[in-house]
């Protein structure tokens, strides 16, 4: 067994940036020739209170307690028992982020018989969302989502990649108020990641029984003036608002990117993390950790409380300006203004970010492939009037070059 397939050990991490004399681990092995336990067995799963906890924060008007750490399901899941999924537990982190369409569907069964066979339902905050916008198809997927995960009930249920804010119809109300009230969703809410995040945000204040808002937000936009004012206008409002995308990547610039792997005590992917946290109007940041590795190194920056210094924080700074012109905020309102052909320049952006930075080229094509055939045909579209309008000056011709290789 590989050391990054074990266990989060007390050495771990101290090693990714714990300050041990604030921690206080308790009952578990730690020498120079301790042999770190395996993965947990099936069925041995939840909170150890002898380890540090993961902290928590109000989600908002739901007034729920959530750990500031969350679990996204957008990463192969073992369909049996995950063993990611108990770590995380163990640390404090009981909150999963499903949808109805992550891992090609297999998501949802996955936590489904995680949970079930670990006997730890009450103890999971569930969260699943919707790519049916529509009253029917969300009930009809709300019910396809219960039974897939075998419980009764969801705590929070989204609208997933809303991008249109009329889909908040009077009739959507209408079925969520119900289903509420029947117990089948405890919590509502969408996620949002276009470029109309500010407005939707907006809306989402001034929609009052929308709880929950998770929308893409990084490194990049700290100083952006709309949409922190849409955000002011959240908190509010009491909408619990929940980060994803936090890690800001781009396309293409792979060796680059290694000089800021680290940043003084935390690597780059932490220090995003931290950043994030440090502003007090997010509760909690969603992280699609597809291995253990990334599961300890998030779970050290989490437990550790010590706040980014400004190294950190200048190194981060430079990091954005460098990459700048390699990071797509999906504005395809902008760029595709000019395109003759039907080619949605963001999500192809999106998906060869999840080839080149994340590593996930199985995922990357498979959603690639998913596009209608004119969406695909990349090699004979003209991006030059695309990259022409960019306002960060992405490259985007050269992006969908490489796009068409390595995606077709």
């Amino acid at each position: 067994m590989r050391s990054n397939d074990k266990q989060v050990t007390r050495r771990d991490l101290l090693k990714l940036g714990m300050v041990a004399g604030t921690i206080g681990f308790v009952g578990r092995p730690f020498s120079a020739g301790a042999e770190e336990k395996p993965v947990p067995e099936e069925g041995d799963a939840g909170e150890d209170l002898s380890l540090p906890q993961v902290p928590r924060r109000i989600l908002g008007k739901t007034g729920k307690s959530i750990p500031i750490l969350l679990v996204g399901g957008g990463v192969n899941l073992d369909p049996r028992f995950d063993p990611k999924l108990a770590e995380a537990l163990r640390f404090g982190a009981n909150y999963v982020d499903a949808a109805d369409c992550y891992g090609g569907g297999s998501c949802e069964t996955a936590v489904g018989n995680f949970h079930t066979r670990a006997d730890i339902r009450k103890e999971l905050w569930i969260t699943s969302k919707s790519d049916a916008h529509d009253p029917e198809g969300f009930e009809r997927t709300l019910e396809t989502s219960l039974e897939k995960m075998q419980t009764d009930y969801v705590d929070m249920y989204y609208l997933h990649a809303l991008q249109n804010g009329d889909y908040l119809s009077d009739e959507l109300r209408t079925t969520v108020e119900r289903l509420r009230s029947g117990g089948k969703m405890r919590h509502f809410g969408f996620s949002c990641h276009h470029e109309n995040v500010a407005e939707l945000l907006r809306l989402a204040a001034a929609t009052p029984w929308v709880e929950s808002v998770m929308f893409r937000y990084n490194f990049r936009q700290y100083g952006d003036k709309e949409l922190n004012d849409a955000i002011d206008a959240c908190v509010k409002a009491g909408v619990g608002l929940i980060a994803m995308k936090t890690q800001g990547s781009e396309a293409s610039f792979r060796e680059d990117w290694r000089k800021f792997e680290r940043t003084g005590k935390w690597t780059k992917h932490q220090a995003v993390l931290k950043a994030v946290w440090a502003d007090d109007r997010i509760t909690a940041a969603v992280s699609h950790m597809d291995n253990l590795e990334k599961l300890k190194q998030n779970l050290a920056a989490a437990l550790d409380r010590t706040e980014l210094g400004r190294a950190d924080w200048n190194a981060l700074e430079k990091y954005a300006a460098a990459t700048r012109n390699h990071a797509c905020d999906g504005c395809d309102h902008l760029c595709g203004a000019g395109m003759s052909a039907p080619i949605p320049i963001g999500a192809v952006m999106r998906y060869l970010m999840y080839h080149d930075v994340y590593g996930e080229r199985e995922r990357a094509r498979e959603l690639f492939t998913r596009l209608p055939a004119e969406a695909r045909n990349l090699a004979t579209a003209d991006f030059g009037s695309a990259s022409a309008a960019c306002p960060h000056g992405v490259d985007l011709a050269r992006h969908m070059e490489r796009a068409a290789r390595v995606l077709a």
